[in-house]
């Protein structure tokens, strides 16, 4: 639950490389989540990415550093209020969301697509539970890191009251599931689906929410959560996409994309924002170990400040203090970190 890394939260590099699959060389990974859970494909033979020349200077992608990465993403958490904004928006407006799933049903199935290690996911079930008190529940956790779906396990054991809810752990990516899924020719229906920040790391987002848009029962709900089109990142990955965004490990994809592939297909939505921010004051002091590091995690570059032109690191940063990404307040450079909600229907 929260920032769109595959190999966070005890999904080590080594995880992230088995995972990695040479077939999508040149292409975005099929993955399953951003830090919320932010998982990579499942595979075969893993290679790393090739190095991206920019300018002349060879950028290397922050995946290849995992202490670095585990070092600037927790600063990353400690600088933001990403996690807070989410479980402002799971206690105040998922409730209604839940509402009207269900349609009656004394038992109602839930998909996690990229569930990490599961505390949003129980927040989240915690709030239907509260909608609907007298039903059973049947909960599939989709989830490619042994390692988040041990920790998983291990909460809900700590969790007794949860009896009413029965999981089944799935180790798998979203395209792996979406493959037995169909090959099991099943019938079941899910009643709500969340998906969040997980669809950077997969090859076709609007393929993926079709899928699990089709597994709606009747009045079910499919919750998306990314970074919002106009937020700080956004705007980075407009100016800079094909500079920093490494298309073998990620897609730079905005709330705002999706509403336009989903308009362009006329399938409806509701949409929410979540304000969200982060400090990053120190970017803009020469040779501060806490800015470069945040420096990285906002690039997704390894040593970016060292190893980036100095062309594009002064194009970076002067669009990182530009009103259009962040804002100055009392002497510190808060950076806008919004994120975006959609919510699917059933389709008709």
């Amino acid at each position: 639950m929260t920032a769109r890394r595959p190999w966070e939260d005890g999904f080590s590099l080594a995880d992230f490389l088995r995972h990695l699959s040479p077939s999508l060389k040149g292409r975005s990974c099929d993955t399953c989540g951003r830090g919320h859970s932010s998982l990579p494909p499942s595979p075969r033979d893993a290679v790393l990415p090739e190095d991206r020349s920019i300018m002349g200077s060879p950028l290397k992608s922050l995946v290849h550093d995992d202490d670095r990465y585990q070092r600037s993403f927790h600063l990353f958490l400690e600088r933001s209020s990403e996690h807070q904004c989410m479980r402002d928006f799971i206690h105040s407006k998922l409730p209604d969301i839940l509402s009207s799933i269900g349609d009656g049903k004394s038992h109602l199935n839930v998909i996690g697509v990229g569930s990490g290690a599961g505390e949003i996911d129980l927040e989240m079930l915690n709030e239907l539970h509260k909608k609907h008190p007298g039903v059973t529940v049947d909960n599939e956790v989709v989830e490619p890191s042994s390692q988040q779906l041990h920790n998983y396990k291990v909460l809900v054991s700590q969790k007794p009251e949860l009896n009413y809810i029965k999981f089944t752990w799935n180790k798998m990516t979203a395209s792996e599931f979406e493959e037995r899924w169909k090959l099991s020719e099943t019938t079941k229906k899910a009643d709500f689906i969340h998906m969040i920040q997980m669809l950077y790391y997969v090859k076709d987002p609007g393929a993926t929410i079709s899928f699990f848009q089709s597994l709606l029962d009747k009045n079910g709900k499919l919750l998306i959560i990314l970074v919002s089109g106009e937020s700080g990142w956004g705007k980075l990955w407009r100016k800079y996409r094909h500079e920093l965004c490494n298309t073998e490990i990620s897609q730079c994809v905005t709330t705002g994309d999706i509403k336009s592939l989903l308009d362009s297909k006329g399938v409806s939505y509701h949409s929410f924002d979540l304000p969200s921010q982060m400090d990053i004051t120190e970017c803009f002091t020469e040779g501060d170990e806490k800015g470069e590091l945040l420096l990285d995690f906002l690039t997704e570059v390894l040593d970016f400040n060292k190893t980036a032109s100095p062309e594009l690191k002064d194009g970076v940063l002067e669009l990182l203090r530009h009103p259009d990404c962040s804002m100055e307040s009392e002497g510190r450079v808060i950076f806008n970190n919004n994120l975006g909600v959609i919510v699917i229907d059933k389709p008709n």
